[in-house]
């Protein structure tokens, strides 16, 4: 896994970890890379500074000796508190149907299944294919953890 700190064309800086530096790539020539802040597909990688780690490789995962490894999951900005608290509720109060979010999403709009909080993934022109059918979604700022386990 990689960090890279990135920024859109709105000069908005956030950070975001990758499989791999070749990842990255694939991802932002696909157009799958927007901005936390406002949604811009138009994101680079900002300059940033290398990271050392002094800690021995058996002390690499003990976050009492490598605070890293804990900070990775603690929100840092009050946005990254916002964000989290958003993630949750949504987790918390809506079903996960993952790829099948359109084909629900659709099922529920023609009655055929009882209307419900959901969340899922759904290609961009899908999401626009639904909006243009009247079928209320909207994008979320996050990758639901389902699919990132």
């Amino acid at each position: 896994m990689i960090q890279f700190s990135l920024k859109c064309d709105h000069d908005h800086r956030f950070d975001s970890w990758f499989k791999s530096a070749r990842a990255f790539d694939a991802l932002a020539k696909a157009g799958h890379i927007q901005c936390v802040v406002c949604g811009s597909g138009n994101v680079t990688k900002a300059i940033m500074a290398p990271r050392v780690s002094t800690a021995s490789s058996t002390d690499k995962d003990d976050p009492a000796v490598n605070p890293r490894v804990s900070a990775l999951t603690r929100p840092r900005t009050e946005f990254e508190k916002k964000l989290t608290a958003l993630r949750n509720e949504i987790e918390a109060n809506s079903d996960y149907v993952g790829n099948d979010f359109v084909k629900e999403a659709r099922a529920m709009s023609a009655g055929d299944v009882p209307e419900r909080s959901i969340y899922g993934e759904a290609r961009l022109d899908q999401a626009r294919s639904l909006m243009e059918e009247g079928i209320k979604v909207i994008p979320l700022p996050f990758i639901p953890k389902q699919s990132t386990q």
